[in-house]
C-alpha cells in the first residue's frame, strides 16, 4: 500500500485544515482506494502568527480618499476576470441592468417586475450545495436589494434568472473567499450550479449562459481596491497574514518545519509519496534536496512557486543553475494557467519534471484553491502513484 503524506500550503489553520484534508481524502479515495492518506499538520507548530498582535501595522491613513498609484482603467473584462469582478461585488451586473432601466409603467392589477423573481428567490433553498452554504441567505438579501426593481423591468425573464444566478454564484463563493476556505468548486461546476438556479428562477435552460451585461463590465470598476485595501490595512493583514507570513517564515527559518516532515516520513512504510500543495511543495522539494529519502518514490506538487523560487534565487535547498540532485525521486508538478501561483518546472529540470496543466475554470487567487475540487487532479495523481 501506498502513503501519500499530505503537506498544506499557506495559511492553513483548523478547523480549515480538516476540511481541506478530509476533501483531499475524499478526492483520493476515489481515485486510489489502496492509497493511506498521512497529514503534515505543520501551521500550528511552524506557522507565522502575529507575535505582538499587530503592533507593526501603520494606522489607518486620514484625509486623503485616493490611494497611491490609483487611476481610470479602462477596457472590456473577459472570460474568468468577469467573475473575479462578480466575487468582489456580486452585484455589479445587477447594477450595471437598472443603471439602464427605463422607468416602468404597469397596468392596472397586473404584477410588477419583480414581484415573480422576488417569489422564486424566496424559494431557493439548498439547490446548489456544492457552491457552499447559505445560498438561502444570499438569496433574501438579493430579493430585499433596491437594484432588483429597476433590473426586472429592463430585462426579460431569462436574462433578470441568468443575471440573478450569476450574482448568488458570486456571493456565495465571494463569502467562501473571503472566509479562506481551504477548498473552492471549479468553474465548471460553478457554471453547472448557475445553470439550475436560473431555470429555478424561471429561465428557459437555452437562457442560462453569459448575459450580454457581463460583457460590459468594465475596468473602472477594479480602481476602488487600492483605496479600500489602504482604510483597510489592519483588517486585511489580519486576514493574510498566516499565509504571507508562512512563507517569509519558512525561507527564514523552515529547517524546523523540514525535520518534523523527515520525523514523519520516517515513520511510514514504504512507498512514500509526498503531496504539497504551494508552500508545502516547496517544503518537500527542499526535504528531498538537502535530505534524501530512500523510502520516497514520487514528489508531487500542486500550485507550487518552487521552480520560481529556483530560477530567483529563493529556494532554500537549490541555486540555480545547480542541477537537481540525483537522489530527488520522480516529480509530478500539476499546475493551473490562471493560478498565478502555479509555476512550471520542467523548462529548468529537463527529464526530471513532469509537468501537466489543469483548468478548473476559475479565475486567480480562486484557482489556487479549486484544485481540490477538480477530479482531474485526483485521476492524474493516482496514475503516477507506485
Amino acid at each position: 500500500m501506498t502513503t501519500v503524506v499530505f503537506i498544506h500550503g499557506t495559511g492553513v489553520r483548523e478547523p480549515r485544515f480538516t476540511e481541506l484534508y478530509t476533501r483531499v481524502a475524499e478526492g483520493l479515495g476515489a481515485t486510489a482506494p489502496r492509497a493511506r492518506l498521512v497529514p503534515y499538520y505543520w501551521g500550528e507548530e511552524y506557522g507565522a502568527a502575529l507575535a505582538a498582535d499587530g503592533a507593526s501595522i501603520p494606522a489607518a491613513p486620514g484625509g486623503t480618499s485616493r490611494a497611491p498609484g490609483d487611476a481610470d482603467e479602462t477596457g472590456d473584462v473577459d472570460g474568468a476576470d468577469r467573475w473575479a469582478l462578480l466575487y468582489a461585488d456580486p452585484t455589479a451586473e445587477l447594477a450595471l441592468a437598472a443603471a439602464g432601466a427605463g422607468r416602468a409603467v404597469t397596468a392596472p392589477g397586473a404584477e410588477f417586475p419583480d414581484e415573480r423573481p422576488r417569489r422564486l428567490l424566496a424559494q431557493l433553498d439548498d439547490i446548489a450545495p456544492e457552491l457552499g452554504p447559505d445560498l438561502a441567505t444570499h438569496a433574501a438579501a438579493l430579493a430585499r436589494s433596491p437594484l432588483l426593481p429597476p433590473a426586472a423591468a429592463a430585462l426579460d425573464a431569462d436574462e433578470l434568472a441568468g443575471l440573478l444566478a450569476r450574482s448568488l454564484a458570486a456571493a456565495v463563493i465571494g463569502a467562501a473567499l473571503e472566509a479562506d476556505a481551504p477548498v473552492l468548486c471549479t468553474g465548471a461546476v460553478r457554471d453547472t450550479a448557475v445553470e439550475r438556479i436560473a431555470e429555478a428562477l424561471g429561465a428557459a435552460p437555452a437562457g442560462t449562459g453569459r448575459g450580454p451585461l457581463l460583457r460590459a463590465l468594465k475596468g473602472p470598476a477594479l480602481k476602488v481596491g487600492s483605496r479600500i485595501a489602504v482604510r483597510r490595512r489592519r483588517a486585511l493583514t489580519a486576514a493574510v497574514h498566516p499565509a504571507a507570513g508562512d512563507i517569509l517564515r519558512y525561507l527564514a527559518r523552515g529547517a524546523d518545519a523540514r525535520r518534523g516532515l523527515r520525523e514523519l516520513i520516517a515513520r511510514q512504510p514504504s512507498p512514500v509519496v509526498l503531496l504539497g500543495h504551494s508552500l508545502g511543495g516547496i517544503m518537500a522539494l527542499d526535504t528531498l534536496v538537502l535530505d534524501p529519502q530512500p523510502g520516497v518514490e514520487l514528489l508531487v506538487t500542486v500550485g507550487s512557486q518552487a521552480p520560481f523560487l529556483y530560477e530567483t534565487g529563493a529556494l532554500p535547498s537549490l541555486t540555480h543553475p545547480d542541477p537537481l540532485p540525483g537522489h530527488v525521486p520522480d516529480w509530478l508538478n500539476l499546475y493551473d494557467a490562471r493560478d498565478l501561483l502555479g509555476y512550471v518546472g520542467a523548462p529548468l529540470f529537463p527529464g526530471r519534471v513532469t509537468d501537466v496543466a489543469t483548468d478548473n475554470g476559475q479565475p486567480f487567487p480562486v484557482a489556487h484553491s479549486a484544485y481540490w475540487d477538480d477530479p482531474a487532479v485526483y485521476r492524474t495523481i493516482a496514475a503516477r502513484l507506485p
